[in-house]
């Protein structure tokens, strides 16, 4: 088809249709109704749109008058801002409390937005659809049902949505006997099956997940048997959603394995969606199209433009992905209509669904299926239910084909549905705003968008993900490990493999540039299978202690001396060595301590995130600043090293903790000793290698593997260490600090001791949290990598109002966790670390078995290796042990408090202050969380881990450590001495003038 050509049409077909709905609205644009007074007024106010859509998003939680009028002041009056008049009343009325002003008008808001919902919904229940599927049918629309709802925490919650759809299909079956074909056809349009569904892949396996491909498919495939099976039988069209990027080639290979399974072989009416605003589309178009033909099997393809675009883009900022999807709305139109064009060209073997608002878009479809002579019973056009009324009216009116995709359910996952459109309809890119709101002029609307998009930055040059730093370059975070691409899922197997061949070796010491060996060997073990040997570590006495020192002590003039920049550009050089061997090195945790992938990974990439952060902050504090103004007088603040360092690394984070400890104090001019845990001393030796790869001097780093009882407190001891940094159990911590506070013989400075040393952290869920959010968070806070780590939550603090619904959802979702070998992307939860953490997490449940009611405990776990059972106790208050000691494992204790005010108190009530975070959506305890839950790391709306350099600096406070937070701006400060040099500059009442002295002015 020659564009050059069919584009006069496509405008003269647009220029049509746009003259046949001439003086209508879509109901959302439409200012004499409440929904468009409101409406029109958040597209002129991006403040008040923001309030708004959180409110809306929330006002399903909302069951109490007292509730609503409280979030309705939080939201519109306490944020000062400007309001519309069909608002005005009713914010005012709510800060009436209980007066009768504020009743009538919170119950109208209340009111208009549900039935804003309602708009969108077909129904709230399957008699409900029904009926307004009947209404459709008689003004001649063809229809898809899609029940809401794609949050799927737990495998029940699979299981109920797939049941859901199968009584859907039962209903719509019957209903469907009393039916006549649209066109007055067996069928609908004499090729169509009268009934149709689509269905969202992901909601039917709650542990989907692109890291764990083959076993996701599998799954999903298995849940969608049934309702293949049954839509054979009656004659349904099945769709299958395309959802969220990471779940993009999950969905396409589902659909093929259906399409192509002997029993569907012969059964044409299953379909696929694409989204045209992903950059992939077009090879996954062409990858389809090329499966069909080489199957001998047709298909049917609906083309969307896609609605998760804001989600998409934040995710990949967030994690430094490839963006995904353009960045120019033009391309995404551009990439539908040629993406439309391969469709029809391809319409013997592919049926089309063009699914779009765009009257240009449609026009576009109409006409190059006119140019290229395609069938009618081979492509229809679809628009989603409760939006851009007049379009699917002229569409009806045109095309005949018109099919509303319906989406219905409860509404709390409505308003979620709701909010999405509100987005789309509102952006300054939509089309429907700028044709019914904006009222752009119509010719504009009609440009060809391939030439549009010439005009604007393209995506391809924006999206990809930065290349890996460069020392001069502002600091930015690694990646996280994308697991939607094949080359990432396939490179842990193979590092695994490569680990594996090097399994069983002893690993010396490293003193003074030089590898040292001892007779004292400890053996490394994998905690999955304890008869697997990961290594044999060399351990260090008092004697090799003393060689280090001495080396160490030798090394330090000079490394104290050189310049800040050349220490970095040592650290630097390690980064690089990580970030090119990051898998190598994830593969070590997974065999020595049982991270899963994603949680290896993260460790690996937040040791390379210290490094290179640390060696930018380095440089920063290296320049001497000048401090005071006086004339004559010239004054530089700067920092020299402490000395010699001792390093005690914990188990848990073994490269990253281990690695940002000992980056600091290198980079800062000190040298050191470090001695990794016993547990994950192999790992230990890998930083050891990649520092010795980075080329450092002999003596500077000194790799001192030992056991704590003969070299611990020999080393924290010795009067020539003069900072100890350790992260680990609070015993041990109070014991290094205790001891450190002693001025040995010969000692000539007073020891310096940072210590992270554990918490007891609590998430508080409000009653107007998002359980979808929180459940989810929760879950991945407390059991992610068995619950070992200092920031997991091991407290949940519940509102009373919300405690059923949330604890039946938290202990299903819990059950529904795969447990075994971390190597096995499919488990969630590995074992924990040995015998040793084994037996303490058993006696923490035999405690929670004692103080509360245990709901859940999950015995269900390999024989072989150290697993913990998985448990989740309730009824727990403050005065018991288990709301005030430190677990390190699985545990998790659920109270329910009364109200928010409760909920803080006891968030409060321990010793330690490390993590903390708070699911609601109310602004003001939001608010009051940030002053009052007093935590060193406080999140809102997420989870209690993940911290991350730079963007999150990590420590708390009380029990939880002394020293200031890791990968913060002041962390480095703790590693040197600051001094000032002043030089009085008057000669015979002479002084240089120095620029920016006061007394010049």
């Amino acid at each position: 088809m020659d564009m050059q050509t069919l584009n006069p049409k496509i405008k003269a077909r647009g220029r049509e249709f746009f003259q046949s709905i001439s003086g209508e609205a879509p109901t959302v644009f439409n200012k004499g109704w409440w929904t468009g007074k409101v409406m029109d007024w958040a597209m002129r106010n991006e403040q008040f749109k923001i309030q708004l859509f959180r409110f809306v998003d929330v006002l399903p939680y909302l069951n109490t008058t007292e509730s609503l009028n409280r979030h309705i002041q939080e939201y519109f009056v306490a944020e000062d801002q400007e309001i519309p008049a069909v608002l005005k009343w009713g914010a005012k009325g709510a800060g009436m409390g209980k007066g009768l002003a504020g009743k009538v008008m919170t119950k109208t808001i209340r009111s208009n937005i549900e039935g804003m919902a309602k708009q969108f919904i077909i129904g709230e229940n399957t008699k409900q659809a029904i009926k307004n599927l009947n209404k459709l049918r008689k003004d001649g629309f063809a229809f898809t049902v899609d029940i809401l709802g794609e949050a799927t925490v737990s495998e029940e919650e699979g299981v109920e949505y797939q049941t859901n759809y199968l009584h859907l299909m039962d209903a719509l079956a019957q209903e469907a006997k009393s039916w006549k074909g649209l066109g007055g056809n067996s069928g609908d349009w004499g090729h169509a099956p009268l009934t149709n569904i689509s269905i969202k892949p992901s909601a039917l396996y709650s542990q989907a997940r692109p890291s764990d491909f083959e076993n996701t498919v599998q799954a999903i495939f298995d849940r969608l048997m049934p309702v293949l099976d049954k839509a054979m039988a009656m004659g349904c069209h099945v769709c299958i959603d395309m959802e969220q990027y990471k779940y993009k080639d999950i969905t396409l290979e589902v659909f093929k394995r259906l399409r192509s399974h002997e029993k569907f072989r012969e059964y044409p009416h299953i379909a696929i969606v694409l989204q045209s605003y992903l950059l992939d589309t077009d090879q996954d178009l062409d990858a389809l199209l090329h499966w069909a033909r080489t199957e001998h099997l047709p298909i049917s393809i609906r083309l969307v433009k896609g609605a998760y675009w804001d989600y998409e883009t934040v995710l990949a900022k967030q994690h430094g992905w490839d963006i995904p999807v353009y960045i120019n709305k033009h391309e995404t139109d551009a990439a539908f209509e040629r993406q439309t064009a391969t469709i029809l060209r391809n319409s013997d073997i592919c049926h089309y669904a063009c699914g779009s608002h765009n009257i240009r878009s449609i026009a576009a479809a109409q006409e190059m299926a006119e140019e290229l002579g395609v069938p009618e019973e081979q492509y229809e056009f679809q628009v989603l239910y409760g939006m851009a009324e007049p379009v699917r009216k002229g569409l009806r009116n045109v095309a005949k084909r018109v099919r509303l995709y319906c989406p219905y359910g409860e509404l709390i996952p409505g308003m979620a549905y709701l909010v999405r459109r509100l987005l789309e309809n509102t952006a300054n890119e939509s089309f429907l705003k700028q044709s019914f709101a904006d009222h752009e002029d119509v010719d504009h609307l009609l440009e060809d968008p391939a030439l549009l998009a010439q005009s604007g930055p393209l995506s391809r040059e924006k999206t990809p993900a930065p290349p890996p730093l460069s020392p001069s370059e502002p600091f930015r975070n690694e990646p996280a490990p994308d697991f939607t691409k094949e080359s990432e899922r396939v490179a842990y197997p193979e590092a695994l493999a490569e680990v594996r061949r090097q399994l069983g070796r002893t690993y010396p010491l490293y003193i003074n540039g030089q590898e040292v060996t001892t007779e004292d060997l400890l053996p490394s073990l994998n905690p999955a299978d304890p008869g697997e040997v990961v290594g044999s570590v060399c351990q260090a006495s008092t004697r090799e202690i003393d060689e280090a020192i001495a080396a160490a002590n030798e090394a330090l003039p000079a490394w104290r001396d050189l310049a800040p920049e050349d220490r970095a550009q040592y650290i630097f050089r390690a980064a690089d060595i990580a970030r090119k061997n990051i898998h190598t090195l994830s593969a070590w945790q997974i065999l020595e301590v049982g991270k899963q992938w994603n949680q290896a990974h993260g460790d690996v990439a937040e040791a390379i995130d210290f490094m290179e952060y640390y060696a930018r902050d380095m440089i920063r504090l290296g320049r001497p600043r000048r401090t005071g103004k006086a004339p004559g007088e010239l004054t530089h603040y700067f920092y020299q090293s402490k000395g010699i360092a001792a390093v005690i690394g914990p188990w848990n984070f073994p490269l990253a903790i281990s690695c940002g400890m000992s980056a600091a104090s290198l980079v800062t001019g000190n040298c050191v000793l470090y001695k990794p845990a016993g547990l994950s001393s192999v790992v230990g030796h890998t930083l050891c290698q990649i520092f010795r790869d980075a080329g450092l001097p002999p003596g500077v780093f000194n790799f001192v593997p030992g056991r704590g009882s003969v070299i611990g407190d020999y080393l924290v001891d010795h009067p020539d260490i003069a900072l100890v940094a350790f992260t680990g159990s609070l015993d041990v911590g109070l014991r290094i600090i205790e001891r450190a506070a002693r001025l040995q013989p010969g000692q000539e400075h007073v020891k310096k001791v940072i210590a992270e040393m554990g918490g007891k952290n609590a998430i508080i869920v409000d009653d107007d949290a998002d359980l979808d959010e929180a459940v989810a968070d929760i879950i991945y806070s407390a059991f992610g990598y068995q619950g070992q780590k200092c920031s997991a939550c091991s407290r949940v603090i519940v509102l009373d109002s919300i405690y059923d619904k949330f604890m039946h959802r938290l202990t299903k979702a819990a059950q529904s966790l795969p447990i075994g070998p971390a190597e096995d992307p499919g488990n969630f939860m590995g074992p924990v670390v040995d015998k040793g953490q084994q037996d303490k997490v058993n006696a923490a449940v035999a405690l929670a078995e004692e103080e509360g009611n245990v709901v859940l405990k999950r015995d269900d776990h390999p024989d072989t290796g150290s697993y913990a059972p998985l448990t989740i106790v309730e009824n727990i208050t403050p005065e018991h042990r288990l709301a005030q000691e430190e677990i390190f494992g699985p545990v998790l204790a659920v109270m329910r408090v009364k109200d928010f005010d409760q909920a803080l108190q006891w968030a409060n009530s321990t010793p330690y202050a490390l993590t903390g975070a708070v699911f609601s959506r109310s602004p003001q305890h939001l608010d009051r969380a940030r002053t009052e839950f007093r935590v060193g790391n406080l999140y809102l709306n997420r989870g209690s881990t993940g911290s991350m350099v730079e963007r999150h600096p990590f420590g708390g406070f009380k029990l939880s450590g002394v020293g200031s937070k890791t990968g913060g701006p002041d962390y480095l400060l703790q590693f040197m001495d600051p001094r000032t040099a002043t030089e009085n500059t008057m000669r015979r009442g002479f002084a240089p003038i120095i620029e920016g002295d006061d007394w010049l002015d």
